[in-house]
């Protein structure tokens, strides 16, 4: 019985599939083209929302509110759309001020 069960954890353990390629991505360098032309490996949902969560962290607000955030991104994506080259860390300092 004991060795009926290690062979079928270890035949879950290795016969899993094979592993997906780690993807990191810099988002200093993320162009507002690569993120809203979905040139990603990942949903670019991800990376608004890490965005979202750096800059609320840099100025120590721990709510979320769905609405804002919604808005917010869609006055990222108008002006993304204008100045597509432009990083995307830029694009949100310049359109919601959230330098500091």
């Amino acid at each position: 019985m004991k060795v009926r069960l290690l062979l079928s954890i270890a035949l879950f353990i290795f016969a899993a599939g094979t592993p997906q390629a780690q993807v990191t991505i810099d988002l200093s360098k993320l162009t507002c083209e690569q993120l809203y032309m979905e040139k990603l490996a990942w949903p670019s949902k991800y990376a608004v929302l890490w965005l979202n969560g750096y800059y609320n962290g840099r100025r120590s607000n721990t709510i979320i509110d769905p609405a804002v955030m919604e808005q917010d991104e869609q006055k990222v994506n108008s002006y993304c759309s204008k100045y597509p080259k432009i990083t995307v860390m830029d694009a949100v300092k310049n359109v919601l001020g959230l330098d500091k």
